[in-house]
C-alpha cells in the first residue's frame, strides 16, 4: 500500500511540475537589448490603455463636471479584464503597456467617477490608493501572468483626462509645472505614490508588486514632456531601490531626457508619434536610435491615428531600423478597447479627426478605421519582430458567456476573445434539436450603445409558445467555440432569465 501511495505522489509531483503557473524569469537588459531569460524579447500590439480602468463611453460627458469636457470612468468587471487580456495574449501579445493610474478630481464624486489616487486625509498629507480601484489593479496583475502578458505600469500623466499632474498639485495649492519641481511637495507627493504601489501586496497572487514578473516595467509616467534630468534621475533611482528586478522607463514625450542615457536607473527610453507633434515617421525611429547610440532599450509606446499606410512603415521601421546594430525592442498602435460585460464593444472616439478605437480580432463593419488591416498589420509584425514570416493561424474561440434572455426575445451575451462571429441556437426546452436562430451575428457593431439599442433580437420569438433554451457559439476561421452555458426563456413571460 505504502509503495502505491508513494508511486502516485510522485505521478502527481510530476504532473504538476510539468504545468506553468507563471512567468519564469524577470525581463532584463543587456545593452539595448531585452530578455526574457537567454532569449531576445522583442514585442508588437494594439496598446491597451483600460485594463485598470474604463471610459463609459455609453454614458458620455458629465454634466456635473465644471470643466465641460469630463467623462464619466467605471472599474472593469473581472470577466471584461480576463476577456480583454485574452484577447490580447491569443492574439500574439507579449507586452501591454496601459495607461496612468487616475488621481482624484473635486467633481468625480458628482461624477460617480472611482479613482486610483486619492486626496490626503488630513491638509499638507499624502496621497492615499483607493482600495477597491487598487484591488482591480491587483486583478490586471493576476491575469496578466495567468495569460502570459507582461505589463508596461506608468504612474502619472502630464495631461488632466484621467486626473494627472495639475490634479495631484491642487491637493497642495501649487500648479501643474510644480510636478516637475523636485523640492516640491507635489513632487514629494508623485514620489510617495511610487512607494505605495510598488511596495503594495496583490490581494489576488499574494506577491508584493516588486516581486511580480508580469510587471515588466515601471515608467515614470505618460508624455512626460516637462521631465528635466533631476526630476527623472530621483524618480528611477527610487523605483530601482524599490524593485531592483523590473525595468524603468523613462516616460518623457518627443525628446531624450539629458542625462538618461548615462544613467544606469534608467532601461528603457520611450517615445510616443503623433502628427500634432511633428514626429509621427518612420525617420523618428532613424532618429531616435542613432541619439541613443545603444546606451537604452527604445520603445515607441504609443503611435496611430493615421491612414494604413503610414502606420505599415513606422511598424516596419520598428522591425527593421538598425543603428549599429541596434533595433527597437517594441511598439504599440493607440488604441484597443474590449467587450463589455453584457456584449458588444467599448468604443472611443479620438476627438474629431475620425479615428477610433479597434478591437480584436478585428471586424469588417469598422471599415471607416480600417480595423482589418489594422489588426492585420499588428499581427504580421508581431510575427516579423519573433523572425518569423507570418503570424500564426487564430486558435478557435473559447466559448461566449450568455448573460441574458429578454421579454420578446433579446439577447446578450459577452462575446468571446478571438470570436468573429457567433451562431444563435434555440430549442424546445423538452427537445433534442437545436435550431439556428441566426447563423452569422456580429458584435462589431460600431458605436455599439446598449443603453439604446439591444445586442440582438430573436424577432421569431414571440411567435412561440412554452419553454425554451438559448446559446451561443463564437467562430472564427480557424474553427468554432463550445457553446455557451443555456439559459431558459418562456414564451409569454417578461422576466429576464439573468446569469
Amino acid at each position: 500500500m505504502a509503495k502505491h501511495v508513494k508511486f502516485a505522489a510522485v505521478v502527481l509531483c510530476m504532473l504538476f511540475s510539468s504545468v506553468s503557473y507563471g512567468f519564469e524569469h524577470f525581463i532584463t537588459r543587456q545593452g539595448s537589448q531585452l530578455f526574457d531569460g537567454e532569449t531576445p524579447f522583442r514585442f508588437f500590439g494594439i496598446h491597451a490603455p483600460e485594463l485598470h480602468r474604463i471610459e463609459d463611453d455609453a454614458r458620455g460627458k458629465c454634466e456635473a463636471d465644471r470643466r465641460n469636457w469630463g467623462q464619466y470612468f467605471k472599474l472593469p468587471t473581472r470577466d471584461e479584464q480576463e476577456n480583454w487580456i485574452k484577447a490580447l495574449s491569443l492574439t500574439g501579445h507579449k507586452a501591454m503597456r496601459i495607461y496612468v493610474l487616475s488621481v482624484a478630481h473635486p467633481d468625480d464624486d458628482a461624477c460617480g467617477r472611482p479613482v486610483h489616487i486619492l486626496p490626503p486625509k488630513k491638509s499638507g498629507g499624502m496621497p492615499v490608493l483607493n482600495e477597491t480601484a487598487m484591488v482591480v489593479y491587483d486583478q490586471m496583475i493576476a491575469l496578466a501572468e495567468e495569460n502570459q502578458l507582461r505589463l508596461i505600469l506608468p504612474f502619472i500623466d502630464h495631461w488632466d483626462w484621467w486626473g494627472g499632474r495639475k490634479q495631484l498639485a491642487a491637493f497642495y495649492g501649487e500648479t501643474a509645472d510644480d510636478f516637475y519641481d523636485v523640492k516640491s511637495k507635489t513632487f514629494q507627493a508623485y514620489h510617495q505614490i511610487i512607494r505605495q504601489v510598488i511596495t503594495r501586496k496583490n490581494t489576488i497572487t499574494g506577491r508584493y508588486y516588486y516581486d511580480e514578473k508580469a510587471i515588466m516595467a515601471w515608467e515614470t509616467g505618460n508624455e512626460l514632456k516637462g521631465s528635466t534630468q533631476a526630476f527623472v534621475a530621483s524618480t528611477a533611482r527610487l523605483i530601482k531601490q524599490l524593485a531592483p528586478h523590473q525595468l524603468v522607463v523613462d516616460g518623457n514625450y518627443t525628446a531624450i531626457t539629458p542625462g538618461s542615457l548615462n544613467n544606469d536607473d534608467i532601461d528603457i527610453v520611450s517615445n510616443h508619434f503623433y502628427t500634432n507633434v511633428g514626429n509621427n515617421s518612420p525617420d523618428t525611429v532613424y532618429r531616435d536610435l542613432a541619439a541613443i547610440g545603444g546606451k537604452k532599450a527604445y520603445l515607441v509606446g504609443e503611435y496611430g491615428l493615421v491612414p494604413i499606410e503610414k502606420m505599415r512603415t513606422i511598424a516596419d521601421a520598428l522591425v527593421t531600423t538598425s543603428v549599429d546594430g541596434h533595433k527597437a525592442v517594441g511598439g504599440f498602435v493607440w488604441g484597443f478597447r474590449g467587450h463589455r460585460h453584457n456584449g458588444g464593444f467599448y468604443w472611443h472616439h479620438e476627438g474629431n479627426s475620425g479615428y477610433k478605437s479597434y478591437h480584436l480580432p478585428g471586424f469588417a463593419e469598422a471599415h471607416a478605421n480600417q480595423e482589418l488591416q489594422v489588426t492585420a498589420l499588428v499581427r504580421h509584425t508581431q510575427a516579423r519582430m519573433d523572425g518569423k514570416d507570418y503570424a500564426a493561424p487564430l486558435a478557435p474561440p473559447s466559448a461566449p458567456v450568455l448573460r441574458a434572455v429578454d421579454k420578446c426575445g433579446e439577447i446578450a451575451f459577452m462575446g468571446a476573445p478571438l470570436g468573429r462571429a457567433y451562431r444563435i441556437e434555440r430549442k424546445a426546452k423538452e427537445g433534442d434539436v437545436w435550431e439556428v436562430v441566426t447563423p452569422n451575428f456580429s458584435d462589431g457593431i460600431v458605436d455599439f450603445n446598449p443603453a439604446e439599442t439591444p445586442l440582438f433580437i430573436d424577432v421569431s420569438a414571440p411567435g412561440l409558445t412554452g419553454a425554451f433554451l438559448y446559446r451561443v457559439i463564437a467562430v472564427n476561421e480557424s474553427g468554432e467555440s463550445p457553446p455557451s452555458n443555456t439559459l431558459t426563456w418562456h414564451a409569454g413571460q417578461c422576466e429576464k432569465a439573468a446569469l
